[in-house]
């Protein structure tokens, strides 16, 4: 007999605005649990359903005859799921495409200077603008498991490690806007290297 799957997201599943969970539901604010590995079908099958969205809500007819909101990055827990993975795709500054599927990643350095986007970040749960700067480190290394099992570490610079940060606070239940100054949401950190993601070094 065959087992019933207990997440409707598969491989033939299609992921849209719907299911993303938005900013006040409880789900966001819990910190996600570890997967078992090795991971099974099931989970697989999420991973290349949330991919798939991604690659959907870039595609411009696909985006539009579905009404998707582009997107880069999709952790597990904003469809709903407390588990500790996390889906990117994006071209990095050299135009090189970048597809990871990672579960269980864990930071293992990062850089002492830091960057920020000067448009702030916006984020597939958040449905309203929000103004700052979030500061984020440049470069990260991180660890994890990917879609073929193996476990891998991959370095991220620039605008890739920002939308890593990003996904990586979203599995511990933080948002990006717990980021900005309270006070003044344009005041940067002191006594650190950092700079506008975009502004060209010296």
């Amino acid at each position: 007999m065959k087992r019933l799957s207990s997440t409707k997201y598969n491989a033939n599943y299609l992921i849209t605005m719907d299911d993303i969970v938005r900013e006040g539901h409880p789900v966001l604010r819990s910190v996600t649990k570890p997967v078992q590995l090795p991971m099974t079908e099931e989970v697989r099958g999420t991973l290349q359903c949330m991919m798939q969205f991604l690659k959907n809500s870039q595609n411009q007819e696909t985006a539009a005859k579905y009404k998707l909101r582009s997107g880069v990055g999709l952790s597990a827990n904003q469809i709903g799921l407390q588990q500790r993975m996390f889906v990117l795709y994006l071209m990095d500054e050299k135009g090189n495409t970048l597809e990871h599927a990672l579960v269980n990643p864990k930071m293992i350095s990062h850089s002492v200077s830091m960057v920020y986007l000067p448009e702030s970040e916006g984020c597939l749960s958040v449905d309203r603008p929000v103004e700052g700067f979030v500061p984020r480190y440049e470069s990260v290394k991180v660890k994890g498991v990917n879609l073929s099992g193996e476990e891998v570490v991959l370095r991220f610079k620039g605008y890739p490690a920002i939308v890593v940060q990003h996904e990586m606070d979203h599995l511990d239940g933080i948002m990006f806007y717990d980021r900005i100054n309270k006070e003044n949401p344009f005041k940067l950190p002191r006594g650190v290297e950092i700079r506008s993601l975009y502004e060209e070094k010296d």
